[in-house]
């Protein structure tokens, strides 16, 4: 993994950063899908941040930033 980031620093970045950085330096933790949607959750060094994709498009279609990076139990 390469620069390790705050969950704070991440916060103040623009969305696209953030999906850039979580894309080049996420670890993926876990994948599922509901309907048309695809959740994947990608772990940080110090958070963890959850990509919604539309699936017939492949476009984000929502973000969420976990504070805690224990996310073992989101899809359970």
């Amino acid at each position: 993994m390469g620069t390790e980031i705050s969950y704070f620093d991440f916060k103040n970045l623009q969305q696209q950063e953030q999906c850039q950085l979580v894309l080049s330096q996420g670890e993926v933790v876990s994948e599922i899908s509901k309907g048309d949607l695809r959740f994947v959750v990608y772990r940080m060094p110090y958070f963890s941040v959850e990509l919604i994709y539309t699936q017939h498009n492949n476009k984000l279609s929502g973000f969420n930033i976990y504070q805690n990076s224990n996310t073992t139990l989101l899809y359970s």
